[in-house]
């Protein structure tokens, strides 16, 4: 068991690596400089344009960020477990307790309960990738909106840090 838990922990750890270095980058804050002496009135009118051609470009609106997508969850149970985790497990307990200790019921108890542990913690990790893959795409939508303002900005004579 704690093998089980141990490699969960470090899957999900290496799973959020990649996930904070894609937020450090998107949602980084542009700071725009008017290289050739712009106005703040044209600096204004041109990151208007700029942020609604970076809309477009990327599909992305910071302002109207999409809502987070439900995961698609798998059948369970009130116990959270996939219906028939339980009964699958008690059946193989059942003959593994009958051939090692005669004991057909304990066996069939002990499989019952592994099978719907283990049958959660499948779920949770199935919700739990879910989730992280719909934020890491929200995130390269940011990046690609960020990317596509400063190149609008920066074809308009500004500079874009």
């Amino acid at each position: 068991m704690k093998h089980l838990s141990l490699h969960a922990a470090t899957i999900t750890a290496l799973a959020v690596l990649p996930t904070l270095a894609l937020i450090g980058e998107a949602g980084a804050q542009q700071f725009v400089y008017p290289a050739k002496g712009q106005s703040p009135e044209q600096q204004k009118a041109d990151e208007s344009a700029c942020y609604s051609w970076a809309v477009q470009q990327s599909g992305f609106d910071p302002a109207k960020p999409p809502p987070a997508p439900a995961a698609a969850k798998p059948p369970t149970t009130a116990t959270g477990t996939t219906p028939g985790a339980g009964v699958r497990g008690a059946a193989r307990g059942a003959v593994i307790g009958e051939a090692v200790g005669g004991d057909a019921g304990a066996g069939a108890a002990a499989g019952a309960v592994a099978a719907r542990g283990q049958s959660r913690r499948q779920n949770a990790a199935t919700a739990q990738q879910g989730q992280q893959q719909a934020s890491a795409q929200q995130q390269q939508q940011q990046a690609a909106f960020g990317k596509a303002r400063a190149a609008c900005l920066e074809g308009r004579g500004y500079s874009v840090k």
